[in-house]
């Protein structure tokens, strides 16, 4: 086996960049300047705006999966669909500086997902029809 010293593309020759610093702009992927914080004053959680909203979306569709499991599976994939259509529509009105976790790929590919995820969602507990017994 070779000795992890003697590989030139080893993890520790790239340097380690926080992915809280990159932000993804027209141009390609910008390093944005942290802002200072005053001594004595910690971090502010969450510190995008979209970090607030996806805490609400996180909060509604594990509410929608506490939903279902517990017995009204068409109420809980309802709300757990109509969690996605809403960060869905905040990711399509914040800029990508401020959504914060959702903002993974492309906005519109971003949007496209969870749009189809959440319609598909809220359709498929529409159409499926009772079981006997």
């Amino acid at each position: 086996m070779t000795d992890p010293e003697d590989r030139p593309d080893q993890a520790e020759d790239i340097p380690a960049v926080s992915a809280e610093r990159l932000v993804e702009s027209e141009q390609g992927p910008v390093e944005v300047v942290p802002v200072e914080v005053m001594p004595g004053e910690g971090r502010r959680y969450p510190s995008t705006i979209g970090g607030a909203f996806f805490l609400v979306v996180l909060a509604l569709a594990i509410a929608g999966v506490v939903v279902a499991a517990t017995g009204s599976w068409r109420t809980g994939m309802r709300l757990l669909g109509s969690a996605l259509l809403f960060a869905a529509a905040v990711r399509l009105v914040l800029r990508p500086g401020d959504a914060g976790m959702l903002a993974v790929r492309h906005k519109a590919i971003d949007a496209a997902l969870l749009i189809s995820v959440g319609v598909a969602l809220i359709l498929l507990a529409s159409s499926i029809p009772n079981q006997p017994g």
